[in-house]
């Protein structure tokens, strides 16, 4: 069969399949045609990598929960089991859990570029409440994912986050029975947080980075310069600052991808345990309820907030002061009340308190891997201090900021 032959048979099939579904329709509409800003830059890089990650982290727990053992007596060996006799076991689960760390890593890259670019300001609310909604799906997803190992870390870690409920008033003792179904973490707890682990929170991450995904194509992408590009079109009616995300974006996304697996590549063959961060060294032990590790410190992605949790005194003080300290992003697009949207033409009254607050969340996030010593704690303090301070001042400070001209149109330089 000659290749024109292919080709007409490929068209037909392409065609056939068009009549009962709109492929070709869908690939223009969220690609091909598809005009986002020509100004891109190394920031935009992260949206794409954090739905690699979510792929390889779907496809790696899928051959993981073909030899897992969910119970109490069996979790921790079938872990061992994985590593040691399954045929590229040890492969699949530091991807996995490596995956996790990298999770973490881009999307809170992609939330800080958010925040450089105000890329939550109107008439992108929705897409930022819905990236929110997917930062804290992605945090109970990685919680409840981090319980099934049944190592000493995970059961302790879990111990402690499970009975931060308690301190809720009224409810809080019933609550953590029915989190753990039982009256201790155990077997059942365990076979718990396995089905929403790889069911139900999947189900959910997957239907909100959807809804992401569809309310940013029909807002369109932000820039570095917050410009509308919908704004100055041409008379084909296409953006003049934009160009097609394929082929241009999509072979640009994919030199950003090589390198990003790379790294990633380097982390899972060389440092998996990356010094006890992505691992922690007390996992690789048994579960043991009579025996309390030295120091227990939840993973490293969610030591900013307990961190925030040990710095206040009282228990359901520090619970609040947490769960203020997520909420507060969602509220972001109605706190900052600047008139132009990029850091590029924004002022010192922004720029300093972000270079603040980005550095008492890093504070934060090595303090909560830290004993809990006063010189410690009150450095944790302040940092808190620093970090609410930012979204409580932000109404004020970007209202009174002295900003630039914004161009009307996107600034570019080959």
């Amino acid at each position: 069969m000659s290749s024109t032959e292919n080709q007409g048979a490929g068209a037909r099939l392409l065609a056939w399949v068009d009549a009962r579904f709109p492929l070709t329709k869908m690939f223009n509409e969220h690609a091909a045609e598809y005009y986002a800003p020509k100004n891109f830059n190394f920031w935009y890089y992260f949206g794409v990598l954090s739905l690699v990650v979510l792929v390889i982290q779907l496809v790696t727990g899928i051959f993981l929960t073909m030899n897992y053992k969910p119970s109490a007596a069996d979790a921790f060996a079938s872990v061992e089991y994985i590593m040691r006799d399954v045929q590229w076991g040890w492969l699949i689960r530091y991807m996995h859990s490596t995956g996790a760390s990298a999770f973490f890593v881009v999307v809170y890259l992609h939330m800080f570029r958010a925040l450089l670019y105000g890329s939550y300001k109107p008439p992108r609310e929705l897409l930022w409440i819905f990236g929110m909604l997917i930062y804290l799906v992605l945090m109970g997803e990685a919680f409840m994912g981090y319980l099934l190992p049944w190592g000493q870390m995970s059961y302790w870690g879990a111990q402690v986050i499970v009975s931060l409920f308690g301190a809720i008033p009224v409810i809080g003792d019933s609550l953590v029975e029915f989190i753990r179904g039982d009256f201790y973490i155990s077997d059942i707890t365990l076979n718990r947080f396995f089905a929403l682990h790889v069911i139900a929170l999947p189900l959910v991450l997957i239907f909100l980075v959807v809804a992401h995904i569809l309310a940013l194509h029909e807002v369109g992408s932000n820039n570095p310069d917050g410009v509308e590009i919908k704004n100055v079109k041409g008379p084909d009616g296409k953006p003049l600052d934009g160009i097609a995300f394929h082929p241009y974006y999509s072979v640009k996304d994919t030199a950003g991808l090589a390198v990003f697996l790379m790294a990633f590549s380097a982390v899972v063959f060389f440092a998996p345990e990356m010094g006890g961060y992505f691992l922690e060294h007390a996992n690789f032990e048994p579960a043991n309820a009579m025996k309390t590790p030295e120091h227990i410190a939840p993973v490293w992605y969610f030591t900013p907030f307990y961190a925030i949790l040990r710095a206040v005194p009282d228990k359901l003080g520090g619970v609040v002061m947490m769960g203020g300290a997520i909420l507060l992003l969602f509220l972001l697009p109605w706190l900052d009340r600047s008139p132009v949207r990029s850091i590029r033409y924004r002022g010192w009254m922004y720029k300093l308190p972000l270079a603040l607050f980005t550095v008492s969340f890093i504070a934060l996030g090595y303090l909560g891997m830290q004993p809990a010593t006063p010189v410690y704690t009150n450095l944790a303090r302040l940092a808190t201090f620093i970090y609410f301070a930012f979204f409580l001042l932000l109404p004020w400070l970007s209202k009174a900021d002295k900003t630039k001209p914004v161009p009307e149109r996107v600034t570019y330089h080959a």
